[in-house]
């Protein structure tokens, strides 16, 4: 008979293990010496040990999850309860009633972390649709817009919450977007039907200016002419190409009819050198209105100007396109200012302006945090790297809200 401290065989070539509960039957021997018996049922149990301690890794050191590991402990506990192995088949369970532990507090720890992960996800969504909400009512339509979208993609990338919480917030959010989206829709429906308003107007005013370019009442028509330019100025813009359309219509009917009268009032020689003179003050004075410092002023002043100027009569034809180019260049200093005003104002051109500074802005504050990361983690060349896209994009972003300031902020 053979025996070590963990087992025995005995003559009839039956192998016995020790427990805390006494012997047990390991399994029967009859190819070799009892020492060959015990050595291999001892290296089943240094297999058992290899197998719990590779398990004992994996539930320290990676993400197994609590179901897979409770099938693996199972499948070795019975391994040591059928007792085909010689050694400490004792400690092997107390080291099994541990990782059974072990699992049990990792399982309530991802509980505990799954269910502040959904408090976390349910908040996150809750901010995400009162953002909806506020947006919904905003008239800053480009940007808006572009975040609204945003959102959504932050929506998707947050986990789900139970099926009624979920749906309910998904509806106030989608409510949200569909709501901006009626709104933009009806202001752009609206702008386009001013606009085609402004347009038919001016297609009626041009109609008239055309008719009268060829008309010999010189003081009726000119006065007609002033009124019709009241009228054009009130009516609004129409859309940008069939705007400088009629401008050039409108503009070319006058022409017509000033230089017609110009032709007749060329005749009127004993006047004209007084004429000139007169005009050359009015140029001067209106000259005086450049650089335009208050735009109503300064075309209440230049319409004064122009209707004395109107009023006066021909000039001789060489010195005709100096003194009235002075006057022309006055003319565009106003539409300039006039055009400058309007895209100032104009809320679209605000909103494209102010939606390139907050994406560059968010790039801006993405590449800085990108960087401090870079650097805390002791990758200089990233930090470097980004620090070069960094320059570029706050110049442009430098730039953009040097333009953003001529709208006022």
């Amino acid at each position: 008979m053979s025996s070590d401290p963990w087992g025995r065989v005995d003559e009839t070539g039956t192998v016995y293990v020790r427990t805390a509960e006494g012997e047990q039957v390991v399994g029967s021997w009859q190819a070799g010496s009892p020492e060959e018996a015990l050595a291999y049922f001892e290296r089943k149990y240094d297999g058992i040990v290899v197998e719990i301690g590779l398990l004992e890794r994996r539930v320290k050191t990676t993400d197994l999850s609590a179901k897979d590991a409770t099938t693996a402990i199972d499948h070795l506990r019975q391994q040591v309860d059928e007792h085909h192995a010689v050694g400490d088949l004792d400690a092997l369970r107390k080291r099994l009633d541990a990782l059974v532990a072990t699992v049990e507090a990792r399982r309530e720890e991802r509980k505990a972390q799954k269910a502040k992960q959904t408090d976390e996800a349910k908040l996150a969504k809750e901010a995400l649709v009162a953002e909806a909400e506020e947006l919904a009512r905003s008239e800053q339509w480009r940007s808006a817009g572009e975040r609204l979208r945003a959102l959504v993609d932050t929506w998707k990338g947050l986990p789900r919450l139970d099926r009624k919480s979920d749906d309910e917030l998904w509806h106030r959010f989608s409510h949200a977007r569909s709501a901006f989206s009626k709104r933009r829709k009806a202001h752009f429906a609206a702008l386009d039907a001013q606009r085609e308003e402004a347009r038919k107007a001016k297609e009626k005013l041009v109609t008239e200016a055309e008719s009268l370019s060829g008309s010999t009442d010189w003081a009726g028509t000119a006065a007609r002419y002033r009124d019709l330019m009241t009228e054009w100025k009130a009516a609004g813009r129409a859309q940008r190409e069939a705007e400088d359309d009629l401008w050039n219509r409108f503009r070319g009917a006058q022409d017509i009819f000033f230089a017609a009268r110009g032709e007749v009032f060329a005749e009127r020689d004993a006047e004209q050198g007084e004429n000139l003179k007169l005009k050359e003050e009015l140029a001067a004075e209106a000259e005086k209105l450049v650089p335009v410092k208050d735009l109503k002023a300064a075309r209440a002043a230049f319409r004064s100007i122009n209707e004395r100027w109107e009023a006066i009569g021909h000039v001789p034809r060489d010195a005709r396109p100096k003194v009235e180019g002075r006057m022309q260049a006055v003319e565009r200093a106003l539409l300039e200012s006039e055009e400058s005003e309007w895209r100032r104002t104009n809320p679209e051109a605000r909103a494209r302006a102010a939606g390139l500074t907050g994406q560059l802005q968010a790039a801006v504050d993405k590449l800085r945090g990108q960087i401090d990361t870079a650097r805390a983690q002791g990758n200089n060349a990233r930090a470097d790297k980004l620090a070069k896209e960094l320059e570029g994009r706050q110049a442009l972003l430098d730039q953009a809200l040097k333009g953003l300031e001529e709208f006022g902020g």
